[in-house]
């Protein structure tokens, strides 16, 4: 099996958990370069882990022997970004959300559609052991059709969290919450129990954070299934808590935990599953291992070499960002 030729685009806060990913990946992918606006920080984080340091992203984009790009930089960067790559038929795989705004985020689905590129999203937590067998039992129907579907997300940041710059802001992050934290339940949510048919809901900055975006969202959901849904998500409980999504079906209800699943079926029978992962809910965000993301890469360097769509498409971002631009534009009002 020949490799796949990736480079990497940014060096932030969210890299680290990839390059473990990758330094697991390497009898399948090579990392032919780390490229990023600042070069100190490239030239720490490619010696830190092993990897080539790129003369620019301009270079790596026309280098034929590259498949893609892996892009890991700030949000409102993100579109541009995915526009050069597609137009070298760059494959990408964009660390979530798409972009700020949802028509920032359509053009970047559409240009890789248009240039015939994968376009792969970082919801990792997908591939949480946990998460899979939940995704198992609520796919082959033994939880039965669901009645309600819900997410709860207590965690915790301090303030020196947002006071970093850019952190809970719109032009950067294009929201709170929702878009940084929230929007990988919601990816499993709407990944088991479809698409919401109406949103009523509330969002607010509570007295415990100094910052532009909400740190709280509260939302009634109907499912186009007609299943209720329920969505509760802070960054200001602390210490932090296990994020938890329940699904009640008609011959069960599963509750998730973090890593945690239990099962308790009608019939008497309940089932446990627990795995170690974690979601980094407390002070430090990136309190969690890379093993979800290693599987996430390895699927989306599969669907390269395979010419098929990765699990988690840009189509499907695109669906959980609607959800939270409803969510946040209801104000109470039903969407």
């Amino acid at each position: 099996m020949s490799k796949t030729r990736i480079a990497i685009v940014g060096a932030g806060l969210a890299a680290t958990p990839h390059a473990l990913a990758l330094s697991e990946l390497n009898d399948e992918v090579d990392v032919v370069g780390v490229v990023g606006r600042s070069p100190e920080r490239i030239e720490r984080f490619a010696s830190t882990y092993g990897f080539p340091v790129g003369k620019s992203i301009d270079a790596v984009l026309n280098d034929s022997s590259v498949d893609g790009v892996l892009v890991l930089t700030p949000p409102h960067t993100h579109l541009e970004l995915v526009e050069q790559a597609a137009a070298a038929r760059k494959h990408v795989m964009l660390e979530k959300p798409l972009d700020i705004s949802i028509a920032r985020a359509e053009r970047a689905v559409q240009a890789c559609r248009e240039a015939g590129v994968q376009l792969g999203v970082v919801f990792q937590n997908r591939f949480r052991p946990a998460v899979q067998r939940l995704a198992a039992l609520a796919k082959s129907g033994a939880l039965g059709p669901l009645a309600y579907a819900g997410v709860e997300l207590r965690w915790w940041r301090p303030q020196s969290y947002y006071d970093e710059p850019g952190r809970g802001t719109y032009a950067r992050d294009g929201g709170g919450v929702l878009m940084t934290q929230a929007i990988h339940s919601l990816d499993i949510l709407m990944w088991l129990a479809g698409d919401v048919s109406s949103v009523v809901a509330a969002t607010a900055t509570t007295t415990l954070h100094s910052m532009e975006a909400e740190d709280f969202a509260s939302a009634a959901l109907t499912f186009e299934s007609g299943a209720a849904g329920q969505v509760l998500a802070t960054t200001a409980a602390f210490p932090g808590f296990p994020e938890r999504i329940e699904l009640v079906g008609a011959n069960a209800t599963a509750v998730l935990d973090g890593g945690h699943l239990r099962v308790f079926f009608q019939d008497g029978r309940v089932e446990e599953f627990s795995d170690p992962s974690s979601s980094g809910f407390g002070a430090k965000p990136m309190d969690f291992a890379h093993t979800a993301h290693r599987d996430l890469l390895r699927d989306f360097f599969a669907a390269i070499r395979e010419d098929r769509a990765p699990l988690i498409t840009g189509d499907d971002a695109l669906r959980v960002q609607r959800l939270i631009e409803r969510i946040t534009a209801s104000k109470g009002h039903q969407q």
